[in-house]
């Protein structure tokens, strides 16, 4: 029998590579995310602009990348393989071209093709030019054919950029509070885009829910619910619950009787929120922090509101199922409300995050050459070095967007499986310095998805994991085939 399973294995590992899912990760990343950071920044608008101009617009629109090249001093161009990288002490790297236009009064009027940087390129992805190199080949570049892949080179150095493993982001959590063992508080954080806002909702002493997100702090949560339109008791109680109906609902309910409209309960959230201007201006602000930072994830347009408050209803009932014990709190160590962040997704993070830097650069320079009387072309202005060094000073550091350090390093070369083992490497963003025992613990949902033996002593025991040698990690799927799925099997829409 074990003979079998030998040649299973040896079969696995020939077809398959140990890294293969964190190659597709970095792959939909160039393919697919690059081009939906610059949708989510298409539109600049700069707030000083010439005198004769009424309208003035900057828009970003379709971003190219091309294998990685190495300009020279002469200014000749060709293609860097990664050895060549290694022995000159550069980074292995990709150009970006975007099409940028301007338009005036509505018009467009300049368009034109500009390089805004480059992108370190990770080995035996995609772009890299050694996909679909054979062995021989592979040699003949001064490469191990068995090397998998699945790292950068920052100049001439071999990095890696470590998974990242953290709480599912959009999913309402329900947990028991520290301080005391009958509260129960609901916590999500809602992802979208540059968005990551965490939302939390907790029953106080006199039995009222509350919601706290961004700067509005405890709020009742039937005001905000019909803030967003749903503003019908009987529609609240249906969609808290059609089979039944819950006596918290009614309590909370009464509470906010004498909000009868929706204007009523945006300008109570405003002043509860600290809005002091005139009742107008008031509603019109406190709609925009619905619309842009309360669960984001749904829209941030005003015809997702009463999609955001079916979602409230069904978070309030499961908040009130758990206080009541019918429900057990959620355990946040189980994998399931676990998501990993890969290679792909942290270099999102960091081209989201330095794309406003140079889009930022961009407007200070126009704005600074409009003030002196001059109408500068964009194809001056765009600084493609800036977005560049800042990717490769993270790279080359470590250190992260959001504050956090060690996200990239170089790579343990010492033997072929230590290699493997880092390549591997998983990392909690908790503090080493304190206990977090829960979290350290071996759960029983890493069975098969992380070693149980791989973990090193001392304080960072149970933070630093390794994913084990046959675990892959599924993708997110786009919401609209997930929809497609979905209507197939009878799911009908809301309405």
């Amino acid at each position: 029998m074990s003979k079998y399973y030998e040649t299973l294995i040896k079969e696995y590992f020939e077809s398959e590579s140990i890294i293969k899912s964190d190659i597709e990760n970095f792959n939909n990343f160039i393919e697919k995310e690059l081009q939906k950071i610059v949708e989510e920044n298409k539109v600049i608008t700069p707030t000083i602009i010439p005198a004769n101009v009424d309208q003035f617009e900057i828009h970003l629109d379709k971003i190219r990348i091309e294998k990685p090249q190495l300009v020279e001093a002469d200014g000749s161009k060709h293609d860097i393989y990664p050895m060549e990288a290694r022995l000159r002490k550069i980074t292995y790297a990709a150009p970006m071209f975007i099409t940028v236009s301007a338009h005036i009064n509505g018009a467009q009027r300049e368009t034109f093709e500009t390089a805004i940087g480059n992108i370190p390129i990770m080995l035996k992805s995609n772009m890299c030019h050694l996909r679909n190199l054979s062995r021989e080949e592979l040699i003949n570049r001064g490469e191990d054919p068995d090397d998998p892949g699945g790292y950068f080179i920052i100049n001439g150095t071999e990095k890696v950029i470590v998974k990242v493993e953290d709480l599912a982001a959009n999913k309402l959590l329900v947990e028991r509070d520290a301080t005391s063992s009958n509260a129960i508080t609901g916590k999500m954080f809602s992802e979208h885009g540059a968005y990551k806002i965490p939302h939390s909702i907790e029953r106080l002493s006199d039995g009222i829910y509350h919601l706290t997100f961004t700067r509005v702090k405890r709020v009742p949560l039937v005001v905000v619910i019909k803030a967003l339109g749903l503003v019908k008791d009987e529609e609240i109680m249906k969609f808290v619950s059609s089979e039944r109906q819950f006596d918290e609902v009614i309590v909370n309910l009464i509470s906010s009787s004498d909000v009868k409209t929706q204007d009523d309960a945006i300008d109570y959230l405003a002043k509860r929120t600290g809005i002091t201007q005139a009742k107008e201006i008031r509603v019109e602000r406190m709609s925009e922090i619905l619309d842009r930072y309360l669960l984001p994830h749904l829209g941030t347009e005003e015809k997702s509101r009463l999609f955001k408050a079916y979602n409230l209803c069904k978070a309030l009932k499961k908040q009130i199922m758990a206080d009541r014990g019918e429900i057990p709190a959620d355990d946040k160590d189980h994998y399931m409300n676990k998501r990993i962040k890969q290679s792909g997704d942290l270099l999102a993070d960091l081209f989201r995050f330095n794309l406003k830097v140079l889009i930022g650069d961009l407007l200070y320079n126009f704005q600074r050459i409009v003030k002196r009387g001059k109408f500068p072309s964009i194809k001056v202005i765009i600084r493609d070095k800036l977005l560049t060094q800042r990717i490769y000073s993270s790279m080359a550091t470590g250190n992260w967007v959001g504050g956090r350090k060690g996200i990239s390093q170089r790579i343990q070369r010492l033997n072929y499986l230590e290699t493997i083992s880092h390549l591997q490497r998983v990392v909690s963003p908790l503090s080493a310095t304190q206990e977090n025992f829960k979290a350290r613990e071996l759960h029983s949902t890493h069975l098969g998805r992380l070693c149980p033996i791989e973990t090193p002593e001392g304080t960072n025991i149970g933070l630093k994991k390794n994913l084990a040698l046959l675990a892959t990690v599924s993708h997110t799927c786009e919401e609209s085939d997930v929809m497609k799925s979905l209507k197939s099997f009878g799911l009908k829409t809301v309405s």
